[in-house]
């Protein structure tokens, strides 16, 4: 299992360490201390999910859909777009946002739907867990453990980064820290969002 386990493991970790949409809400949600564990474990249990169907040959058949493709992308643009809004937004008011990194401030269930949209609503998500992950898997004998290996590293990262977002708290105790990280997700979000619509 260690052929295909390990392969696996690094290829699902070198696709989701860039960062996107999806990361950049789980580093604040880590920051801010708020619903790590289950923002995490969504993010982990929707790769696993996309994953295995990947390995499990759907990769072909969303291929073969391309009107789901463009109506994931477009819709997905116009989600980031409202959220890097809402980003700048906070970015430009400040203090407020300060509070939360000690207290709960947001429900649980915004939260995981946020979450479930940036990972559900996000084509590259299936491109890379469903086509490429499914493709790369065709070429190994045990398929379930480089499925395993992939999944394996979404749960190892989702929750280091969650968790490991406290170490950065100090630097966050400062207001401007706190504007310039909303900033800087607003600009994520929309070079995504134009990078989905002009694709």
């Amino acid at each position: 299992m260690t052929s295909s386990f390990l392969p696996g493991f690094f290829l699902g970790l070198s696709l989701i360490l860039a960062i996107g949409a999806q990361n950049a809400f789980v580093l604040r949600q880590g920051l801010r201390r708020e619903h790590v564990f289950w923002v995490s474990l969504t993010c982990a249990l929707s790769d696993a999910v996309l994953i295995g169907a990947g390995v499990a040959g759907f990769g072909a058949l969303a291929a073969r859909q391309p009107g789901f493709e463009l109506a994931m992308r477009f819709g997905g643009a116009a989600f980031l777009f409202g959220y890097g809004l809402l980003s700048f937004r906070r970015a430009w008011r400040g203090g407020s946002a300060l509070q939360a990194a000690a207290t709960a401030g947001s429900r649980l269930s915004t939260a995981l739907l946020t979450v479930l949209a940036f990972t559900w609503l996000n084509p590259h998500v299936y491109l890379d867990t469903v086509v490429l992950i499914g493709s790369v898997s065709a070429q190994y004998d045990d398929r379930l453990g480089f499925a395993l290996g992939a999944m394996t590293a979404s749960f190892v990262f989702f929750f280091g980064l969650g968790y490991g977002a406290r170490l950065l708290a100090p630097l966050f105790a400062r207001p401007r820290a706190w504007q310039i990280l909303d900033a800087l997700i607003g600009a994520v979000m929309w070079m995504i969002a134009v990078k989905l619509v002009i694709m």
